[in-house]
């Protein structure tokens, strides 16, 4: 993160085009929470938000699977996209159980999220659940950015935790973008790193009450925008450039609009009986 405030999240809400990104996306998720369905049926929309907000970060990952058959299959062993999509799933679950965690221990939060993303692979051994060391390798197949080394992932990760605790006057979108942005940059475990960054995305949006019933699955936004478009606009991140992180948050807002797109279409094949 590039700028040096008191509140770094709140000044970077004030760089050029940021504050008509949030404006846009807090105008779309109210849309969608004012539509007739989500008054008696807003639980069948969670569901299926989380269901495809964990189709689309699994194919970020490299395990690009059709919605129905991430709903058919029971059995996410075996094979690397299996288990991609079982623990995005498993993520999905997971992370609006860890509100309250989040506020007061963010560390420990994703810690849990890497322990649920593995689940009973034995592949990992004693790296679950805890940041990578020195020498260890990471898996991550979008992601090619430079690795930092882990006495910097510890410093950054330390940083972005004071940030999340201390609170602050920046706008959810602002602070889900840098959440996002910030693992993705340190890839903090040796695994699951995208995944677990875009569930965090997932629970600042949902614990900030932009969107308090996870309705609005940033994730299918990133994943309809393609990944040229998801690794373009993190390397405006990486650059740390006022012009960079802004492009960020503008791509983060853009998913979460194609999000609300997603649970609209989803709100109305209710309302005709055809879902």
């Amino acid at each position: 993160m590039s700028t040096h405030a008191s509140d770094p999240l709140a000044a970077l809400g004030s760089l050029p085009g940021v504050a008509e990104s949030v404006d846009s996306v807090r105008k779309a998720v109210d849309r969608v929470y004012g539509h007739r369905v989500m008054r008696r049926r807003s639980n069948e929309i969670t569901s299926e938000a989380a269901l495809r907000g964990a189709r689309g970060s699994a194919a970020l990952s490299g395990a690009d699977w059709a919605l129905e058959e991430v709903r058919r299959r029971t059995d996410f062993g075996g094979d690397p996209e299996a288990r991609t999509v079982g623990a995005a799933l498993r993520l999905g679950a997971e992370a609006g159980q860890l509100l309250s965690i989040w506020r007061q221990s963010p560390l420990r939060v994703l810690a849990r999220l890497h322990l649920v993303a593995v689940g009973d692979d034995p592949g990992f051994g004693d790296s679950v659940g805890r940041p990578r060391q020195a020498g260890e390798a990471v898996d991550e197949p979008l992601i090619e950015a430079p690795l930092p080394d882990p006495a910097e992932v510890s410093g950054r990760l330390d940083g972005l935790s004071e940030l999340i605790i201390a609170g602050g006057t920046a706008p959810a979108l602002v602070t889900a973008a840098v959440v996002h942005g910030e693992l993705l940059a340190l890839r903090p475990f040796t695994s699951y790193n995208g995944l677990i960054a875009r569930a965090a995305e997932r629970i600042v949006l949902v614990g900030s009450g932009l969107d308090p019933k996870s309705i609005c699955p940033a994730e299918v936004g990133h994943a309809e925008q393609g990944r040229a478009a998801y690794v373009a606009a993190f390397e405006g991140y990486l650059s740390g450039t006022p012009e960079g992180m802004a492009a960020w948050i503008a791509h983060c807002g853009r998913a979460v609009e194609l999000g609300v797109r997603e649970s609209t279409a989803v709100c109305e094949a209710l309302q005709r009986g055809a879902a």
